[in-house]
């Protein structure tokens, strides 16, 4: 029981130091050029779903012509 304490008490240690110790220092320009592609990914994806959905849109209108 105590090996598997002391192996957890390891491993969590092990993670948070491994994760804490990372640097995000990111000046201004970098993290507004992140932003704008994030927003560019995301005004891509709802321009995919609004073509989608005009399809979908095309196809029962045709459905119900015929």
């Amino acid at each position: 029981m105590k090996k598997l304490l002391y192996t957890f008490l390891i491993l969590f240690s092990l993670s948070i130091a491994v994760t804490g110790c990372r640097e995000e220092n990111k000046t201004t320009e970098e993290k507004v050029e992140e932003t704008m592609d994030d927003i560019d990914d995301n005004l891509e994806d709802a321009s995919d779903d609004v073509d989608d959905a005009m399809d979908d849109v095309e196809e029962e209108i045709e459905e119900i012509e015929e």
